[in-house]
């Protein structure tokens, strides 16, 4: 009986024996599970937009605030279907048949959501909550800096010649020389300044005056072997006075 029992022990292959089968690391699997459904989350709109390459000046707008019509007062008259456009940024879903009957393509509304969202960025760097996002764009260096000597490397921001799309590209406004640049990067030139608008940059260093440090008033003197270029000459300095920042400024 004995020498059967081992005859059947040597037949029945080892590999198959339950307790000497590999084990899976069932917390493996639970972190793999974990990271293929977060990554399988769709994107909302406005961190999509915000991420593509050129759009790093731009804030996330928050949601509440798009959400409320008063701060969206006006933009309907600016905007084609302004409505779709505003459901594709807060990321409403409409029925397909819907859809299909009044839009053919998504890609008609994109860029109607784009200048939509640009104009309510606008609003929203002027509050509070806009005002520190950018705060925080401004001292990780995002804007650059001024490329005037004297200003020594003074952060700049970004800033509109309009408050009205499609007049001109995002300048940047320095607030050491009070002058404002075209970025040197060219993926910059095609962002619309209204998105930024003429108030921003001026409030911005009304309002974090302690993070604004101005440098010394400085201006280039011309010398002509040692000489002092006379203000009057064809060659001499122009309006050095547009330079020159008064001493109690910083107070004011």
């Amino acid at each position: 009986m004995v020498l059967i029992f081992k005859l059947l022990i040597s037949l029945f292959p080892r590999s198959l024996s339950p307790s000497l089968k590999p084990k899976k690391n069932t917390q493996k699997m639970e972190e793999d599970d974990s990271l293929s459904t977060s990554s399988s989350q769709p994107q909302s709109w406005v961190k999509w937009f915000c991420s593509l390459d050129g759009h790093e000046y731009y804030c996330q707008v928050e949601e509440d605030f798009i959400e409320d019509r008063f701060n969206l007062t006006g933009l309907i008259q600016q905007i084609p279907l302004y409505k779709e456009a505003l459901e594709l940024i807060v990321d409403i879903e409409r029925e397909e048949d819907e859809m299909s009957s009044t839009i053919p393509d998504v890609s008609i509304v994109q860029p109607h959501a784009e200048l939509l969202y640009g104009l309510i960025h606008q609003r929203y760097i002027n509050t509070k909550a806009g005002l520190y996002q950018m705060l925080d764009k401004y001292n990780l260096g995002h804007f650059g800096t001024c490329p005037r000597y004297y200003c020594e490397k003074m952060g700049l921001l970004p800033v509109g010649q309009h408050d009205q799309p499609g007049q001109s590209p995002v300048r940047l406004y320095c607030p050491n020389c009070k002058d404002i640049y075209t970025s040197n990067i060219n993926k910059y030139s095609n962002v619309d300044g209204a998105h930024f608008g003429t108030t921003f940059p001026h409030l911005f260093v009304k309002t974090f005056t302690d993070e604004i440090k101005l440098k010394p008033s400085k201006t280039y003197v011309g010398k002509l072997f040692g000489f002092r270029i006379n203000e009057q000459s064809v060659t001499g300095p122009r309006m050095q006075w547009l330079r020159m920042i008064p001493p109690n400024s910083s107070s004011s």
